[in-house]
Order: C-alpha cells, then structure tokens, then sequence
C-alpha cells in the first residue's frame, strides 16, 4: 500500500450554499497530510445568494496547497442535485474515492482519512460520520432536543423498514467508492435533501459495504434550509415503499432489483409444495423449466433426482446446483440436449414469462415419460388484489407478485385450464396458496412474519373457502 490513500485517487466535494463566511474555514480545516495527496478538491457553488464564490476564487488564488477546482452551477440544483453534479464530475476526472464535505462547518475535515480508511484497506463501498455512535456526543456538541429526537425516530423505523443496523441516517457526512456510485441510478433521486437516504436505500439493495465511524457533533450559527416536516415525510415515504417494493408490492425505478429469481422456502410457498410433492414419488429424470439460480434444483437434486436446469439468463451460481445447465430462451421453444424421458417438468412461476405457454405446454407432452408430469405454478390475476387495482383504475406492474413487471401473460384458474386442455393435459391435481406472508420479512428487520400468523390463519382459510378470490397462486399436477 503506497502513500496514505493506498494509490487510490481520492476527491473532496464541498458542497456549498450561502456559505461566504464559513468555506475558508472549512479548507482551511482539511489536513495538510491529506491535502498532500488528494487529487481534487470540488468547491460547488450552488448558485448562492452571497459572495460563496468570490471566497473560493479568492482562496483559491492565495492557496496552493490544495488542488481546487471551483465550479458555480447558474441556476440552484438544489442540496441533491448539487450532489450529482460533483459525483458525475468526481467520475470524469477519474476519481476512485469522493468525500462530500459542508460547506457550513458541520462536519470535521479532520478526521477525513478515518473516513476513507474502510474503503482503502476493508473494500467498503461506503463510509458514514455517526454524531450518534457514541452516548450522549450528540447533544454535548448541541444538537437541539427535537432534532436529536427525531433523528432517533427516523433511523429507528429505516432500520426496521430495510434490515439495516445503522446509528445514524442523516449524517451528511460521507465516503463513496466511485465505481460504486456508477452502480446506482443516482440521476433519478430527488434533488432535495431525502437524496441522502435514497443513496442509502440504493446503497442496501445492491448489497453494498457501508461502514460507520464516529464523527463530532458541530452546530453553530449557520443557518438550515431543511423543512422538518417534509423531511420527515419523505423519508417515511422512501423507506417504506423500499420495504414494499421488497416484499413484490410497487415499483421503483430508482432501485435495480434482485439479479436471480428469489427461492420460496417457505412450506406453505409454490416452491415448498412442490419439494413435498416431489419427495412423495420415485425419483427420475427432472426437467426445471426457468431455474434461475438453482436454488429450488437444488432441494430436488437433495431427494435423489437428476435435475436439467433451463434458464434465459446463466448465473454463476446454477452451477453445482443442477446436473446440466442449458441457456435458452422458452420463447423460441425446447432447446437441444434434453434429456430423453422426462418423469417431471417443473414449471415454477415460469409459464406466465412465456408468450405462448400452450405451445410451450404442447412441445414439452411427448417428451414426458410414462405417468410423468407437469407441475406448474402460476399466479391467479383473479385474486382481489389485482381484482381491486383494476377496479379503481390502478393497473400496473409490481417488483414481484401476481403483477410482477415480467409477466407477458395473466392467468386465472379457469384461463389456466382451458389452456393446458388445448395443450393436450388433464388436471390431475389442483392446489393454492394464500399471501406470501412470508415475504414481509424480506429486506426487514425478520420478526414481522410472526405477528402476522393470526392474519395468515384467516387468508388460508379463505383460500379453501374461496380459492378463485384469495388463491394467490395454483399449483396443477397436469398429465397427458
């Protein structure tokens, strides 16, 4: 490791707004140790009301000691915006590390290479400054009452609501790896100051490293721009619909989303049924039409099967997991290289990705071996919740679920089975499932799915009584 950033580039943006009295400060504050090796440090001046600008140029000419690069945006892009605007030039200059820096004397620069630190030497994609690490530093650096109570409140419930643990959310105080950065839709966060928790919901849902270290608390005399309220507001709203949008309700551009399809392991899922249903017969040859990463192959290779996996897309994964994998899109039809006698296909909420499952359907019926089967899963649009979505006017995709932004096709129970008759089967079975309550610990803290137990007792008995309304998906045995 070479010099005190390990050979890594590392940027500074100093984010000010009406900060005439308080930026020489702030670089001035910025140690000489670090100021030695940073590459750049960007003074963004979103178009402040005062002499910000002047302040900077005129240090900048009676400074060399750091390397500045002062940039006034014309019109006010607001506290995010002015964010982007560093980041997108931090990546230009080819920058591998960015600390954002206040303007405003918030935050000390001199524990700028303790910020840094974790990313250099623990691969971390993101450092936060914690006021609220440690017991009591907050209020003894005068945090006011109501803001130390409702930051508590806040990072009480965005903890509960994404699974994370952090001490603090609102810290603006921050590191970032670059190319992490690149990862996320950064362009289409808001422009206000809830962007800091939207990089923290991206950050999380791509699985990345976030480190805390603890950071003093500074409150003087400069003056807040943040309406409480709205603030607060917003960040209920982002992390709940993050919650939602990871338990498959909604849909939020703004997060990319799971790379493979997510296994159900729960019993009572359409992939629980299935292990049952498989570990009830003698095992053979089994076909597992969109296996995604294998983890469902997986429980039917552990009950003696031969499993050949399917998938559009080939994770790193499925290997280990299947005993042959093919890449092929179901789309185009059968692909080559399938096994010759097939005791079981597997179609786990696969036929409605499919554009014309009844040819699917026809083309996979002489292929089965003799009392071979068909088992598929399919989501039922006629239960209520997409029943009331169009009902009043709210049809669209979800993340996941009944309306996931995937499906080209949409199935109720009588569609489906008209359907696998003109494909040639008999239904031989029929089962359902109610609500994936087990989802609604998915991306939480874990301990929601209990609380829930009365609830889920009432949907599954409304499923027997009235499977075509509270089915959430069925699950048919079909034979030739």
């Amino acid at each position: 490791m070479s010099g005190l950033f390990g050979g890594l580039r590392i940027g500074v943006v100093v984010v000010a707004y009406n900060a005439e009295t308080t930026l020489e400060k702030v670089l001035d504050r910025i140690p000489h140790d670090v100021a030695a090796e940073v590459a750049a440090v960007l003074v963004c001046d979103d178009a402040s009301a005062d002499a910000t600008h002047e302040v900077a140029l005129a240090y900048q000419r009676s400074n060399d000691h750091l390397p500045l690069h002062i940039v006034r945006h014309p019109v006010n892009l607001g506290y995010g915006g002015n964010q982007k605007a560093g980041y997108q030039l931090a990546a230009e200059m080819g920058l591998d590390v960015v600390v954002l820096l206040h303007g405003d004397g918030q935050y000390a620069p001199e524990l700028m290479a303790e910020m840094v630190k974790p990313i250099v030497e623990d691969g971390a994609d993101a450092v936060f400054g914690s006021r609220m690490m440690n017991s009591g530093a907050a209020r003894e650096g005068g945090m006011p009452l109501y803001k130390y109570v409702g930051n508590k409140i806040l990072t009480r419930y965005e903890n509960a609501m994404t699974g994370a643990s952090l001490t603090e959310w609102h810290s603006g105080y921050r590191a970032y790896r670059v190319s992490t950065l690149q990862k996320i839709a950064l362009a289409k966060n808001s422009d206000g100051f809830d962007f800091d928790t939207q990089i923290i919901l991206q950050l999380l849902d791509i699985n990345s490293k976030i480190v805390e270290i603890a950071i003093p608390t500074y409150y003087g005399d400069e003056i807040c721009y943040v309406d409480g309220m709205k603030y607060a507001k917003d960040l209920f709203k982002h992390s709940t619909q993050y919650r939602l949008r990871k338990m498959g309700f909604g849909h939020d551009e703004k997060l990319q989303g799971d790379v493979a399809y997510e296994y159900k392991s729960d019993p009572l899922s359409s992939h629980g049924q299935i292990v049952k249903y498989l570990s009830g017969r003698t095992t053979g040859e089994v076909l597992d039409l969109g296996c995604s990463d294998g983890l469902l192959s997986l429980q039917m290779k552990s009950l003696g099967y031969t499993v050949t996996g399917v998938d559009l897309e080939e994770h790193p994964q499925v290997f280990g997991r299947v005993d042959k994998f093919i890449q092929a899109n179901l789309d185009a039809g059968l692909p080559e290289g399938l096994p010759g006698a097939i005791d079981v296909v597997v179609c786990a909420d696969v036929l409605e990705h499919v554009r014309q499952p009844e040819l699917l359907l026809a083309e996979l019926a002489p292929r089965l071996a003799p009392g071979g089967a068909v088992l598929a899963s399919i989501p039922n649009f006629g239960h209520w919740y997409p029943r009331i979505r169009t009902l009043f006017g709210m049809f669209d995709y979800d993340h996941r679920g009944i309306l996931d932004r995937t499906h080209v096709r949409f199935f109720t129970r009588r569609s489906f089975e008209r359907l696998a008759k003109q494909a040639g089967y008999t239904v031989h079975r029929v089962g359902a499932t109610g609500l994936p309550f087990d989802v609604a610990d998915r991306g939480g803290t874990g301990k929601v799915s209990n609380k829930l137990k009365p609830i889920r007792a009432i949907d599954r008995l409304l499923v027997k009584v009235r499977p075509q309304l509270f089915a959430y998906q069925f699950l048919y045995e079909l034979k030739r």
